[in-house]
């Protein structure tokens, strides 16, 4: 990468936030970050999983260390974000990838499912948010007076309902990670703190690919592009928003979906 690239996109000497890493989506741009030069830290429930996805990174060369948290118990968030203060001095980006989805019709689901789904989806990602952004303001600011980029992982699902599968609290919880997204990009632009999501199609992940929730062969027809992306293609958008190239985007929803919504 020559030095003008470097500039733009690279995140030396920053320290990256990423939930839900220790797999699918989370895990893939967990590993992008750390090449594109930032210490790398894996949020998640489950240690094992987090814990592989640091071990991927520093086998690699990069720096990445793992905490184990639940983001939408408020407490246990608010604990690993001072861990990671603490570890590392600072927080420069967040992003959250940490959700759930479930194929249910709106009378199977139980309330207790269409809360978890929520909790998860959406409150997790509004709690870190905001505990991050406490810290981010303590950040010292750029030339062009940023100081902190959160990217909140949203979904075509958040603008369009998805057919044939029925998930309407997954629908509903992206439509309001969107909306959430636009909202404390305003709150927060007298901070420096620059809040903006990302919205991607059917992506080929474990879950997407899972027999038992899959519906690949009814999703093909649907998409211009005729395939599910690679979770590596979401890794330019993402980077793009966490970096000094961003530094005028906030508020914004950047669509990787192949054309479906274009239908």
């Amino acid at each position: 990468m020559n030095t003008y690239l470097e500039t733009l996109f690279g995140l030396q000497g920053k320290t990256v936030v990423v939930t839900g890493g220790g797999q699918g989506i989370g895990q893939v741009i967990a590993c992008g970050f750390a090449k594109a030069g930032a210490e790398v830290v894996i949020l998640g429930r489950t240690s094992s999983k987090i814990e592989k996805t640091a071990e991927l990174i520093e086998r690699d060369g990069g720096k990445a260390y793992a905490v184990t948290a639940d983001v939408a118990n408020e407490a246990a968030a608010k604990k690993a974000v001072e861990e990671i203060v603490k570890k590392s001095g600072k927080i420069d980006v967040l992003y959250n990838c940490a959700g759930i989805c479930m194929h249910q019709t709106t009378f199977e689901a139980t309330a207790a499912e269409l809360r978890e789904v929520m909790d998860i989806n959406w409150m997790g990602s509004l709690i870190m948010c905001r505990e991050v952004a406490k810290e981010m303001m303590k950040n010292r600011e750029d030339a062009k007076g940023i100081r902190g980029s959160i990217i909140n992982m949203a979904s075509i699902s958040g603008s369009i309902v998805n057919i044939p599968q029925w998930q309407v609290s997954y629908n509903s919880s992206k439509a309001a990670v969107i909306q959430m997204t636009r909202s404390l990009a305003l709150e927060w632009m007298e901070y420096g703190i620059r809040v903006n999501s990302l919205s991607a199609g059917y992506i080929a992940t474990p879950m997407s690919t899972d027999p038992s929730m899959s519906m690949a062969d009814e999703w093909l027809p649907l998409i211009p592009a005729g395939r599910m992306a690679d979770p590596e293609e979401l890794m330019p958008g993402i980077l793009y928003l966490a970096s000094n190239a961003a530094a005028y985007a906030t508020g914004s929803d950047i669509v990787v979906d192949g054309g479906y919504t274009l239908r």
